[in-house]
């Protein structure tokens, strides 16, 4: 596992989401370092310099959280303050219902706890004759990736850009052009993405050779199987159906996340407190997008060491 450190004190884990590294958590190492904590950023599983098994179930939550629980004993850390975004959420979320005893706080970002549905994932996600939700276009092994893999700084400029808040307001229900939405089964995920303008501030030439340089080393495989293993998490989450997060936690999205325009989504953030009962608070930040740790890194440090302080052991 490839990670990145800073400072020392009480350990705060970031765990980033896809498509990203570590280097999504460039800001906040320094600003907790400064702050007076030990800050850890992995390459989380199947991304960067981390090891990518190459089975498709080696990516279940459970993988994950697991991979976080050995982080901590390898650091020699009894418990950490767990902070994610996009699927880093999903397993901060898990790892604190799953191990309170290893979590002192958990902060989550775009993406809310939410209860176990039904049925399996992917019987749920809309699709057409035409076109089916992102997440069933990711599942069949390949297909994303040989159009991801042909021009990989365009593809993640175009990703990271169209579910940012540079893209636009969404509102439930809207058709901006979003990675998180339909996907023609002709033409794709990127073709109905916009091009990014020049000159955003918060993802430079810098930054984009970076995120480029760590996809062209592994691939897009790693990432996309996360999502292939929705359906296998939902038959292995049954064992937890009713476990509350009972540690604190604080959850943040940008009023502009994509995650904003499906339907529900919203209600889900509102009742979100019947599954996280210490949730301390919910901060809407205005004009941001998915990237929060990117696009609002000042209000992001600031919410994070103020939390952090307030749980730390």
């Amino acid at each position: 596992m490839n990670v990145v450190e800073q400072g020392a004190g009480p350990l705060v884990l970031l765990c980033h989401g896809f498509p990203e590294t570590s280097y999504a958590w460039r800001h906040q190492l320094p600003a907790l370092a400064e702050a007076g904590f030990r800050a850890i950023a992995p390459d989380m599983r199947g991304y960067g310099g981390t090891e990518s098994p190459s089975e498709v179930d080696e990516y279940t939550v459970f993988h994950l959280v697991g991979d976080m629980i050995a982080l901590l004993d390898t650091l020699g850390e009894e418990t950490a303050i767990i902070v994610g975004n996009d699927w880093g959420a999903t397993v901060a979320w898990q790892a604190a219902q799953m191990r309170p005893d290893r979590f002192s706080g958990v902060v989550a970002m775009s993406v809310p706890m939410m209860g176990q549905p039904p049925i399996p994932p992917t019987r749920i996600f809309p699709q057409s004759d035409d076109a089916l939700l992102y997440a069933l276009y990711f599942q069949q092994p390949g297909v994303a990736e040989a159009e991801f893999e042909t021009d990989i700084p365009r593809s993640l400029q175009k990703i990271l850009f169209a579910a940012s808040g540079d893209a636009g307001p969404r509102d439930a229900g809207d058709a901006t052009p979003n990675p998180f939405g339909m996907v023609s089964r002709r033409q794709g995920l990127l073709s109905a993405l916009p091009d990014p303008p020049k000159g955003l501030d918060w993802l430079t030439q810098a930054d984009l050779d970076a995120y480029a340089l760590a996809f062209t080393r592994s691939g897009f495989k790693g990432g996309l199987n996360y999502y292939r293993n929705l359906d296998r998490n939902w038959r292995l989450q049954a064992s937890l159906a009713g476990v509350k997060i009972e540690i604190p936690a604080l959850f943040m999205v940008g009023d502009r996340d994509t995650g904003l325009s499906i339907p529900g989504m919203r209600e889900i953030i509102q009742s979100m407190s019947a599954l996280v009962p210490r949730l301390a608070r919910k901060i809407m930040v205005p004009g941001a997008g998915h990237w929060l740790p990117q696009e609002q890194p000042d209000t992001v440090n600031n919410a994070i060491i103020e939390f952090a302080r307030s749980v730390a052991r």
